[in-house]
C-alpha cells in the first residue's frame, strides 16, 4: 500500500524532541557544521561525488541554457556540476535555509545564492525550466508543499532531478550501508573535521536515509503534485534519482 507523506520520515527524537523542533535543529546543524562539510564529502565519496552528480543532472534532462533552480544547495555542489552543464548561455540559482552552508558555498560568480526553503521557494512562478535537488530531500518538512512549490516555479515542460541516498531492501547490503555511514564515515568525520558536530551530522545523515519514506510513497507524493511520468533509477543499489516533467500544455 502507497502511503501518503508529509514529512520525509517520523521525527528522530534522538536529536530532537518533536516534529516542531525540527526544522531549527536541522538549520543550525548545518551551520555549524558548514566549513567541513565538502572536505568530509570528498573523503566520504572518494572523489567521484562531482562526477556522479553531473552525470545524474545529464540523465535527468539538464542541457545547455537552462535555467537552474538547485534547491537545498548548501555548500554548491550539484549547483557547481549545474551551471557546467548549461554553459554560459544558462542560469544557475540556489536556495537553502542554513545561512551556514550559503556562507561556505563556493560556486561560480554566475551562480546566484538565496535564503529559503523548499515548500517556500523564493522564485516566480514559472521561472526555472530544471529544478535539481542533491541529497536534500530528508530534510525537507512537508513534502507535499514542497512538490507544489516545485511545480509552480517550473515553466512549462519543465524538469526535476533530485537525488537521494536509499537504504538497500536486503538485510546484508543495508546491514554493510549502516556499518559505513553510522561507524566509518563519523570516524573518518573527526579525522577530517576541525568542528565537533561534523560525526554527529554523519550519523544523523544515515538515520534519516534508514528512516526515509518508501521509494514508491515518494513517486507518489511528485505525481500527486501534477508532475507527469515520474521515474526513480538506481545506481549502485543506493543512489536514487527521481524525475519527472511538467506538462507544456
Amino acid at each position: 500500500m502507497v502511503i501518503v507523506v508529509k514529512a520525509p520520515h517520523p521525527p528522530l527524537t534522538e536529536y530532537y524532541a518533536h516534529e516542531a523542533d525540527r526544522d531549527r535543529w536541522v538549520r543550525g546543524l548545518f551551520d555549524q557544521t558548514a566549513q567541513d562539510y565538502d572536505r568530509v564529502e570528498r573523503a566520504m565519496s572518494f572523489g567521484s561525488g562531482s562526477w556522479y552528480r553531473r552525470r545524474a543532472l545529464e540523465r535527468g534532462g539538464l542541457r545547455e541554457g537552462m535555467r537552474v533552480l538547485d534547491v537545498g544547495v548548501g555548500t554548491g555542489l550539484t549547483a557547481r556540476e549545474a551551471a557546467r552543464l548549461v554553459g554560459r548561455r544558462g542560469q544557475v540559482c540556489g536556495v537553502d535555509p542554513s545561512a551556514g552552508m550559503l556562507q561556505s558555498a563556493l560556486v561560480p560568480p554566475n551562480v546566484k545564492l538565496l535564503s529559503g526553503s523548499a515548500e517556500a521557494l523564493p522564485v516566480p512562478a514559472n521561472s526555472v525550466d530544471f529544478i535539481s535537488m542533491g541529497y536534500a530531500l530528508r530534510h525537507v518538512a512537508d513534502v507535499a508543499v514542497a512538490f507544489r512549490e516545485f511545480m509552480r516555479v517550473l515553466a512549462p515542460g519543465g524538469r526535476i532531478c533530485l537525488l537521494e541516498i536509499t537504504a538497500p531492501r536486503s538485510a546484508l547490503p543495508r546491514a554493510l550501508l549502516k556499518a559505513y555511514m553510522r561507524g566509518i564515515v563519523p570516524f573518518a568525520a573527526r579525522c577530517f573535521a576541525r568542528t565537533r558536530e561534523m560525526p554527529r551530522l554523519m550519523r544523523y545523515y544515515w538515520d534519516t536515509i534508514e528512516a526515509c519514506a518508501a521509494p514508491a510513497d515518494i513517486l507518489a507524493a511528485i505525481a500527486e503534485a501534477g508532475f507527469i511520468n515520474p521515474t526513480r533509477s538506481v545506481s549502485l543499489g543506493i543512489f536514487s534519482e527521481y524525475c519527472a516533467g511538467k506538462s507544456s500544455a
